[in-house]
């Protein structure tokens, strides 16, 4: 940055620009690279709509009493949540981390909390994205939601924490390869197993013990519960989504290698 002095010439300034305008940078940058990655809109944006448009349209699942489209919408918005939060960007977080761009960014001016805090706003973009587009889609399918806004608000940031420690923490320990192929495993298990697409009252009674107390079942039924049932707060849900926030972004923070 330079500065006029009085004689028409100019002196260089150095210096960083202030903390806030380079996280916003790198927020627009990391959403804009986020945007032009086919196989990350393909996750993001293509798979959940598919799903909601097929499934609501097709009886495919029995998803109980009720038009399907108000038992497959809260699914889906939590599937937006985890593969934005989780799987896109453990996959590019993993390939950056392999490239070496995490260490030239970490050698910036930028601080790493400061990268970390531009990527999870990066996030919360693409999600409110998804979200808008998902909400529309599901409208005109005759979607009819109810329920305390504050409520969906606390469990999709709850879930977004969740699946971002999640996904730091196998970005930044597994090999890029790794991470891709573990990454899109587990997204194709917790679609099946998660309550998304298929109740969880359709698996025995043990598994049913066991997969809800996954992040996504927590997400997506406490969706459920609020949109599609009109339930108050659900403290059940928003505390199996607050330990998986705690415990991920905890151990993403401790074991996370840049290099």
């Amino acid at each position: 940055m330079t500065t006029a002095t009085d004689t028409g010439t100019f002196t260089p300034r150095p210096g960083a620009a202030p903390l806030p305008r380079m996280i916003a940078a790198q927020a627009a940058l990391e959403t804009r690279m986020l945007l032009r990655n086919g196989e990350q809109l393909l996750l993001t944006v293509v798979i959940p709509t598919l799903l909601l448009v097929l499934f609501s349209s097709a009886d495919i699942v029995d998803t109980g009493s009720g038009r399907s489209v108000d038992f497959l919408a809260p699914g889906v918005l939590a599937l937006a949540v985890m593969s934005t939060a989780f799987t896109g960007q453990a996959i590019a977080t993993g390939f950056e981390r392999r490239y070496g761009v995490l260490k030239r960014l970490a050698s910036s001016p930028l601080p790493r909390w400061g990268l970390m805090a531009a990527k999870t706003a990066s996030v919360l973009v693409t999600e409110i994205l998804q979200v808008v587009l998902l909400t529309v889609i599901a409208l005109a399918l005759g979607w009819s939601p109810h329920g305390n806004p504050l409520a969906v608000l606390l469990l999709l940031v709850l879930g977004t924490a969740a699946f971002s420690g999640l996904g730091l923490l196998m970005a930044g320990t597994l090999k890029a390869e790794a991470t891709l192929a573990a990454a899109n495993l587990v997204f194709l298990l917790l679609l099946v197993g998660g309550g998304v697409v298929v109740p969880l009252d359709k698996f025995p009674p043990a598994a049913q013990d066991v997969l809800g107390l996954l992040p996504i079942s927590a997400l997506s039924g406490g969706l459920r519960d609020v949109l599609q049932h009109g339930a108050g707060m659900p403290w059940g849900n928003l505390a199996v989504l607050a330990v998986w926030a705690v415990a991920g972004l905890a151990a993403a923070g401790k074991f996370f290698r840049w290099e």
